[in-house]
């Protein structure tokens, strides 16, 4: 599981920077901007939506904050 949510983080950061690279490239005058920034937050959602799972289903638990 843990390598499943750094994968997803690691393409997350690669459309982050895919969009930052056509918007200087490009000015933010072509639709290649809006497609990755799109990819970004629909990977973000599928990210969340794959932690609630994980956390109902029991593959993840949390461990909360230690108490002092």
């Amino acid at each position: 599981m843990k390598w499943l949510v750094l994968l997803a983080f690691a393409l997350i950061l690669t459309s982050l920077g895919s969009a930052l690279f056509y918007l200087v490239r490009d000015k933010g005058r072509s639709a290649h901007v809006v497609r990755a920034l799109t990819w970004r937050i629909s990977l973000s959602v599928a990210l969340f939506l794959l932690i609630l799972l994980a956390h109902y289903l029991g593959w993840i638990e949390p461990t909360g904050l230690p108490l002092r």
